[in-house]
């Protein structure tokens, strides 16, 4: 982890080629897959396991292509079994990600949660990030906007932002800058492309 929550892939520059598209991105906008001691392909969202690593762009159309077309097993060099359920998997992965670094973030006194503390935050320039459920009313959620040069994130449901603030549900959150910041907005972004979002609006922007 660098400064300011940057991640050291980010301040390196490395870069993978997607085994779907071909387009090289950096690290951080791809998921690492890896195949496991059974020979089935395994997401490594750490991209910490011990394997050769196969890329994918975080894309639910991009992951959903190399399984169907057989690009995990071009990538491994060898037969491989790819799970059917295996963009769902990425997604609840990624999903428990996000959950955990704000979570971390509230530990460390650098998010909080409510309309009245979000807007609070917001009008002292004290927020880089806003977030809110994707569930959330719309209404609602047009009265708060995303603070100028910061980021907005849209991905998460009122119960999985509650689970990262220790509540039943959260509709409105708030990030500072520091910590985990930038980790939880990358992570957010990956979510954000392999998860379904009928709302159409959880695109983190920034």
């Amino acid at each position: 982890m660098g400064r300011g929550g940057a991640s050291k892939d980010r301040e390196s520059g490395a870069e993978r080629k997607c085994l779907a598209t071909g387009e090289v991105q950096p690290k951080y906008r791809l998921i690492r897959f890896v195949v496991g001691p059974d020979g089935q392909v395994v997401p490594d969202i750490l991209g910490k396991l011990p394997a050769r690593g196969m890329w994918v762009s975080a894309d639910r159309a991009a992951i959903a292509l190399a399984a169907k077309k057989g690009l995990f097993s071009r990538g491994a060099k060898q037969p491989v079994k790819t799970p059917d359920d295996l963009v769902e998997e990425v997604e609840k992965q990624l999903a428990r990600r996000v959950v955990d670094l704000i979570s971390m973030q509230r530990k460390a006194g650098k998010a909080v949660a409510g309309y009245e503390k979000v807007k609070g935050w917001l009008q002292t320039e004290e927020a880089l990030v806003l977030i809110q459920a994707v569930d959330g009313s719309g209404r609602g959620k047009s009265k708060l906007s995303t603070p100028h040069y910061g980021h907005y994130i849209g991905c998460l449901t009122a119960d999985e932002l509650g689970l990262a603030f220790g509540r039943q549900t959260v509709i409105h959150g708030a990030l500072a800058s520091g910590g985990l910041t930038l980790r939880v907005v990358e992570e957010a972004h990956r979510l954000n492309g392999v998860r379904k979002n009928e709302a159409g609006n959880g695109q983190p922007k920034g």
